[in-house]
């Protein structure tokens, strides 16, 4: 494959057992094992979650992390996740944002990290005009540790930027250098956001795309189907390939991450895991490419 087909493998399609937000968040798996089966499979590139990362910096420092990543031709870093940015100061929460700021932005200083994403997974609800100057600070703040891109992830349960308009909002308003949305294939489905739909998202801040595959429907349960019962791409409702056809006619060269929250999938051995992960994604690649080729 080429440059534009790169494909990364995300923290949570690739942690293994982990408990997703409601216990323990990091992985079983060594960050070694992780790197090697990457490289393996043809990946370049994984994510880390910041419990994780705090997990990993008990034994190893960021100079031997870059070391594992850079041994396993691993040049495309994923960080996450950075919420509660927009409030206030004084708030407790915030105070426990900005310890976990300072985190991601002294690992994307060392590391060789292609973003690092924030939103608001909770759902706290907040005044439009206040995240978007927020996030212009977040984003000016970053840009004096990293090169790193802080992208949006705007999504179904974020309260206040949940469609591609109010989106564009945050990150046009904004107008940061190193600011943009990511799309991720998933939240897409969820709120029925037609490939045509993207058309609207300037070339610029199309910062990140990644893909997850599941049906058009909640389960009754729809905290349960978020966390547990995502799709590997290819196996659901959503037009994945035309999703990332609309992003490559946008102009988007960078490359793709795979992320599946599935319980099913991270109880499986960790080589079916991302062998599983990297070839069902690069299949849903492979028809997109070849018709912007004209194949």
């Amino acid at each position: 494959m080429g440059a534009r087909d790169e494909i990364v493998g995300l923290y949570w399609t690739i942690s293994g057992p982990v408990e997703v937000h409601f216990g323990r968040e990091w992985s079983l798996f060594d960050l070694r094992d992780r790197c090697e089966q990457a490289a393996r499979v043809g990946f370049t590139g994984i994510g880390l979650w910041h419990a994780d990362l705090e997990h990993v910096l008990e034994t190893r420092s960021l100079g031997e992390i870059k070391e594992l990543l850079d041994a396993n031709g691993l040049h495309h870093l994923e960080l996450e996740f950075l919420g509660d940015w927009f409030l206030d100061p004084e708030d407790e929460r915030r105070r426990a944002s900005d310890e976990r700021r300072a985190l991601l932005f002294a690992a994307a200083a060392e590391l060789p990290a292609h973003h690092i994403k924030v939103g608001n997974i909770v759902g706290t609800d907040c005044e439009l005009s206040r995240i978007v100057e927020a996030y212009a600070e977040l984003c000016a703040d970053a840009a004096r540790h990293t090169d790193a891109k802080i992208v949006y992830e705007f999504m179904p349960y974020d309260v206040n930027v949940n469609d591609v308009d109010t989106a564009l909002a945050v990150v046009e308003g904004a107008d940061a250098p190193n600011g943009g949305l990511a799309l991720d294939t998933w939240h897409l489905g969820k709120l029925r956001l037609e490939p045509d739909d993207l058309r609207r998202i300037p070339q610029r801040f199309l910062s990140w795309v990644e893909l997850s595959d599941g049906p058009y429907e909640y389960a009754e349960d729809r905290l349960d189907e978020v966390i547990n019962r995502r799709r590997l791409p290819g196996d659901g409702e959503f037009p994945i390939p035309a999703y990332v056809a609309v992003c490559r006619e946008l102009g988007y060269d960078g490359p793709w991450g795979v992320e599946v929250l599935s319980e099913e999938l991270r109880q499986l051995p960790i080589e079916q895991i991302f062998e599983r992960a990297y070839e069902s994604t690069r299949a849903q690649l492979t028809p997109a490419r070849e018709r912007s080729l004209g194949v």
